[in-house]
């Protein structure tokens, strides 16, 4: 019995699971409907071929800039970098020319303006020994006068010391009247 009970419950279900008349029409449908009106796998194979073809392009104009920038390059070290290395190396030159005869100059400058520091220092000691030697001579003059000065100065008090002490003598006699 449980076999056939097995056998029978396997039956229903395939009865069931087959597909119904109304079922298949719904989904032919829907098959149908999807191919007239979803059109995403279309737009989608588009965009694919239009990004292949916007690649494509872009990588050869891509390719027509380097190469440019290649011989942009190529000019650059075959031409210009020569000529811009002769000019530099000729300014070069004239500045390396200029700055050594600014040295040399400065360097006789120099030693012009050393030879007349000595010269100088040569003047001063030579100067400063004749001043001393004339303040010396000045020093022994003032004493000299200043000898003379008090020479005069102690005869002229001894003068007037004379003179009072006869006025003095004067005025006692004048007074003893």
């Amino acid at each position: 019995m449980s076999g056939r009970m097995m056998g029978s419950t396997l039956q229903r279900l395939r009865k069931r699971d087959a597909p119904l008349p109304a079922q298949l029409i719904i989904k032919d449908l829907g098959e149908i409907h999807s191919r007239l009106l979803d059109h995403r796998p279309i737009i989608q194979g588009e965009t694919r071929y239009f990004i292949k073809e916007f690649e494509e392009k872009r990588g050869l104009r891509e390719l027509k800039v380097l190469e440019k920038l290649k011989s942009m390059v190529a000019e650059t070290n075959n031409q210009t970098l020569p000529s811009c290395q002769e000019a530099m190396h000729d300014s070069l030159n004239r500045a390396l020319q200029t700055l050594e005869t600014a040295n040399h100059m400065f360097c006789r400058l120099q030693q012009r303006e050393q030879e007349g520091t000595e010269l100088s220092g040569l003047k001063l000691k030579t100067n400063e020994i004749k001043n001393e030697a004339q303040i010396e001579l000045f020093k022994k003059e003032q004493e000299h006068y200043q000898a003379e000065v008090d020479d005069e100065h102690r005869k002229a008090m001894e003068h007037l010391k004379e003179q009072y002490t006869e006025m003095e003598k004067d005025l006692s006699r004048c007074v003893s009247f």
